[in-house]
């Protein structure tokens, strides 16, 4: 489904990339291929104390979302900024076309496209 708009919530297992449109929606979900747990930093430990980003995953979430105009991205944690990180290292194009990078919880993907509806909202507003 192309649209002009899609929103991705991210972490570190999987990603929901929902295209939408006014009248529509299509979801998709994408897993990492990373076997490792996700670990927490922790005080006094060596290290960042977080496995390493997972290429492939990153590869395959920005595939994805490459037919659409504006991109938000959500998310728990850091995995939204390292995914973002990848997209100006990797896909500057891509790139381009994320407006905004926030965090938000473990909302459901009915949550997750009300947000976005909402963001989308005000910005196509201001135009």
């Amino acid at each position: 489904m192309f649209s002009n708009h899609l929103v991705v919530w991210i972490d570190h297992k999987k990603a929901h990339v929902i295209h939408f449109n006014p009248e529509a929606s299509d979801k998709q979900i994408i897993t990492s291929h990373s076997t490792h747990p996700h670990l927490h930093v922790k005080s006094g430990v060596q290290g960042a104390g977080r496995a390493a980003e997972s290429v492939p995953y990153f590869r395959d979430v920005a595939a994805a979302i490459r037919d659409t105009k504006e991109i938000l991205i959500v998310g728990p944690g850091f995995e939204k900024l390292e995914f973002m990180k990848y997209l100006l290292k990797h896909e500057h194009l891509l790139a381009e076309k994320v407006l905004s990078v926030d965090t938000v919880d473990h909302p459901t993907d009915h949550q997750i496209l009300a947000l976005a509806r909402r963001y989308f909202l005000k910005e196509d507003q201001l135009r």
